[in-house]
Parts: structure tokens; C-alpha cells; sequence
């Protein structure tokens, strides 16, 4: 572990341009639960599959059970950044780090103080009247479980709030498509941290990368980790820790 450690070390010290790119594993550690682990969302006893009720399909049709899986499980209520999360900060401070790239939807890099993030699949944080567009934030889906009709409806015009997450059949944002490929293509190292790569499109950005040194921090195996120059296969958050900037 030690050497692979000053491997990462030496990689983030040659490096002038590194992109981050990262899934549901950085936040583990933060306490929000992964989709796909044993304790993943995915394992958990709902009435529905969590796959169908976070879709644009289900939201549509049943949108109070929509409603009550994301209260309970996607908002990011009294979480914090973890380690991960503030190195990575840092790193883009001292302008080593050029953009974090993230599937996920917890606002956290931003919290820790990152700048250029790229939400691919959107954040909990931000939220719109379907209506009137009116901006509301995650404390307001919250509270709509004491609304009379359990669901976060505008004080403008009485439609739905909907949160701005790209939910299963919807399509990712093409401004933040464009600039994760752009800052992916100009990487000269691209860490890859806390995803099992599985998810698509967004796993597909990865190929857009042809720098020098592609780094994997995951617990479990990817689909990468042959084409790797460096893979450890350890929690992100007790990596990023050991190293300096």
C-alpha cells in the first residue's frame, strides 16, 4: 500500500492537468449509502424497485411514492465532505486539479470547495417548478412530506417542484456533457475514484481520456483497471489523505 501511495504521490506531482472522475464510492465515506454495494440502495426493501421509482416514467405516473423513496433515500440531509472530497479541493487549489467530474448527485464536492464540477447527473440541491421555473432548494422537497398532498408544490403557481437530477430515460445536460469531455480530453492524468464504471453514458466519458496516466481508487474491480497505470483498490477517502499537495 505504501508504494503504491508514493506512486500516486509521484503521478500527482509530474501532473500539470488532472480531471477527477468519480461515483457514488467518494461519498461512502461520507455516510450516503452506494446503489450497488450489499448496503447499496439497490439491496434495500421498497415497494417498488429503486431503478423504477427513479425514473421519469414512475415519477410521472406515481409521484407521491417518487417523492417518498427521495425524501428518505437521495436527499443528502446532515451529510459532509470526507477526506476525499477536501483533497481533491485542495488539489485544484494549488492548480493541480482541473475539474472534478462526478456521476453523483450530493452537492459535497462543492461543500468541500471545489470550483469546476461537472454533475453529470444533476444535484439534489437545485430544484424547479415545472411551471414556472421558480428555484427552490432541498430543504423545501424535504419539508413537502407535511404538505396535505405529500408533494413540493410551487407557492407561485401551485405545479410540481421537480429536483434537478437527471432520472433514469431522461438525458444528461449538454453544456455539462461538453465540458466534462472537454476538460476529460485535456487531462494529462485522470483519477478515477469510487465507481464501478457500469453506469452509462457516463461511463463512457472515460474514453474520451488519452493522457499520459490513468489512476483507478476503487474498492472493487472496473472494467479499467487493464489499462491502468496505477489501481488501488482501497477506500478513495484513506488514499487521498496520505497525499500531500
Amino acid at each position: 500500500m505504501d508504494d503504491k501511495i508514493s506512486q500516486l504521490q509521484k503521478i500527482i506531482d509530474e501532473s500539470k492537468n488532472i480531471v477527477f472522475f468519480g461515483g457514488a464510492g467518494v461519498s461512502t465515506e461520507s455516510g450516503i449509502p452506494d446503489f450497488r454495494s450489499v448496503d447499496g440502495l439497490y439491496n434495500q426493501q421498497w415497494k417498488y424497485p429503486p431503478e423504477t421509482i427513479i425514473s421519469h416514467s414512475f415519477y410521472v405516473h406515481d409521484p407521491v411514492e417518487f417523492y417518498r423513496f427521495y425524501r428518505a433515500k437521495l436527499l443528502p440531509t446532515g451529510f459532509e465532505p470526507n477526506a476525499a472530497h477536501y483533497k481533491l479541493a485542495e488539489l485544484e487549489a494549488a492548480g493541480k486539479l482541473k475539474a472534478v467530474v462526478t456521476q453523483n448527485i450530493d452537492g459535497l464536492h462543492q461543500k468541500a470547495g471545489s470550483k469546476v464540477v461537472y454533475e453529470l447527473h444533476g444535484s439534489t440541491l437545485r430544484n424547479y417548478c415545472t411551471g414556472c421555473g421558480k428555484f427552490y432548494d432541498d430543504k423545501f422537497i424535504a419539508d413537502s412530506e407535511n404538505a396535505p398532498d405529500k408533494l413540493p408544490r410551487c407557492t407561485e403557481c401551485g405545479e410540481l417542484v421537480k429536483p434537478d437530477v437527471v432520472l433514469y430515460e431522461e438525458g444528461l445536460d449538454d453544456n455539462v456533457i461538453r465540458g466534462a469531455v472537454n476538460a476529460i480530453s485535456a487531462a494529462d492524468t485522470l483519477i478515477i475514484g469510487g465507481t464501478s464504471l457500469i453506469v452509462y453514458p457516463a461511463a463512457s466519458f472515460v474514453d474520451y481520456f488519452h493522457g499520459k496516466n490513468l489512476v483507478l481508487l476503487n474498492k472493487s474491480v472496473t472494467s479499467k483497471d487493464d489499462y491502468a497505470t496505477l489501481v488501488i483498490h482501497e477506500p478513495i477517502g484513506e488514499v487521498l489523505s496520505q497525499i500531500k499537495v
